[in-house]
C-alpha cells in the first residue's frame, strides 16, 4: 500500500463516471466530452449496454487513440463499462432510443422507459465498486439519489444550449403561465403565447410549449452543477444569466466535437457516409463565413411527408444556404 507521501508524490487521476441516455444525440457529445476531460489528465467511464457500447466503442479508440485527439498520453484514458439491458420483453438489441419507430406503438417506448428506470442497480455496483469521484448523467432522474448515496458529486448533462436551461428554469420559477393570465383569457388555447420574464431578449413561448412547475426535475435543482456543449462568446448572456441570476453552477466545455480529428469514427462503427461528410465540407467550403444554416430536429423527431414538404419549401423561400440534416429511412 502506498504512503501518504508516494500518494501526494503520485496522485491518482480524477475518475469520473458518465451515464447518458442511450439515443444518439446524447452517447455522441459525451465520447467527445471524454475524450477533452482525458486531455486534462481525467480517467473517464463511459456506463453503457452492450449494443450501446458498440455503438461507441469506434469513437472511444478514437478518443484513446493520440493522433485522433492531439495528446502524448500513452494508456487508454476512456474506458467502457457494459452492463446487461433490464429484460422488460424489448425483442434482444433494442436498447436505443434510435431502435425504436412509431410502428411499435406505445407499448415499446413505454417498456424502453422501463428499463431505463431498472439500470440503477447496475449502476450502484459500480459506485460501491469503483468509487469515481463524479457523475455525469443526463435524464436519469434516479442517477441523482444514487450518487448521492455514495457521498459523489453529480453533474447534469443534457445536451441543450444555456439558453435554453435559462427558459426552463424561467418557466419552473415563475410559473408565467399563471402570473400572464387574464381573467378573459381562455384557459384552454394553447396557442395564447406567454412571455417569459427576466430574460436578457423578449422570449415567447405557446401555452402547449409551457413547463408544469408542478413537474419541476428536481435533479436539476439538487445538482452539483450543470456542464454544457456550449462556449461563452456563443452566448455570453446567458451564461452570465444562469450563472448569476439563477445562481447556478455550469462548465462551458463545447464544442466538444471539436476533440475528435477524425470524424468518420464519431459515434458509429459505420464509415461508409464518411463520403457524404467530406462533400458538405467541400460545399461550406465555398461558402462565406456564417452564411450558412444549420437545420436539424434531431435523430428521434418525426415528421409526415406533407411536413418535410413544408419545411423544405420554407427553407428555400428564406433565400439562405442551408444544410437540413434529417434521417436515412425519412422517406
Amino acid at each position: 500500500m502506498a504512503t501518504r507521501d508516494e500518494q501526494r508524490q503520485h496522485p491518482l487521476p480524477l475518475h469520473i463516471l458518465f451515464l447518458l441516455f442511450f439515443a444518439p444525440g446524447h452517447l455522441i457529445p459525451v465520447v467527445d466530452m471524454t475524450a477533452i476531460f482525458s486531455t486534462h489528465g481525467a480517467r473517464c467511464t463511459i456506463l453503457a449496454t452492450p449494443v450501446n457500447a458498440d455503438i461507441i466503442r469506434p469513437a472511444v479508440d478514437c478518443a484513446n487513440d493520440s493522433n485522433c485527439h492531439g495528446t502524448d498520453s500513452p494508456s487508454p484514458a476512456v474506458d467502457i463499462s457494459v452492463m446487461p439491458f433490464p429484460d422488460v420483453g424489448l425483442p434482444p438489441g433494442m436498447e436505443n432510443l434510435m431502435s425504436l419507430t412509431p410502428a411499435h406503438g406505445a407499448e415499446y417506448p413505454l417498456k424502453f422507459i422501463q428499463a431505463v428506470q431498472l439500470l440503477r442497480l447496475p449502476f450502484d455496483r459500480f459506485m460501491a465498486a469503483n468509487r469515481p469521484d463524479a457523475v455525469v448523467s443526463d435524464s436519469f432522474s434516479w442517477s441523482t439519489d444514487a450518487a448521492a448515496e455514495h457521498d459523489v458529486p453529480r453533474l447534469v448533462f443534457l445536451g441543450s444550449s444555456v439558453f435554453a436551461r435559462c427558459c426552463s428554469e424561467t418557466m419552473l420559477r415563475n410559473n408565467p403561465l399563471e402570473t400572464t393570465t387574464s381573467p378573459d383569457d381562455d384557459p384552454d388555447d394553447d396557442a395564447r403565447l406567454v412571455s417569459l420574464p427576466g430574460l436578457q431578449h423578449r422570449v415567447q413561448l405557446r401555452r402547449s410549449q409551457m413547463m408544469d412547475p408542478r413537474k419541476r426535475p428536481a435533479m436539476w435543482a439538487l445538482s452539483f452543477g450543470e456542464v454544457f456543449n456550449s462556449f461563452h462568446e456563443l452566448e455570453p448572456d446567458y451564461v452570465e444569466h444562469f450563472r448569476t441570476t439563477l445562481g447556478r453552477r455550469a462548465w462551458l466545455v463545447g464544442p466538444v466535437a471539436l476533440a475528435s480529428k477524425d470524424m468518420a469514427k464519431r459515434g458509429s462503427a459505420d464509415n461508409t457516409k464518411a463520403h457524404i461528410t467530406d462533400g458538405c465540407l467541400r460545399w461550406l467550403d465555398t461558402k462565406p463565413a456564417g452564411s450558412v444554416v444549420y437545420v436539424s430536429f434531431g435523430t428521434f423527431t418525426s415528421f409526415s411527408p406533407a411536413e418535410l414538404r413544408e419545411l423544405a419549401r420554407c427553407l428555400n423561400l428564406s433565400g439562405k444556404d442551408f444544410v437540413w440534416v434529417i434521417s436515412s429511412d425519412t422517406g
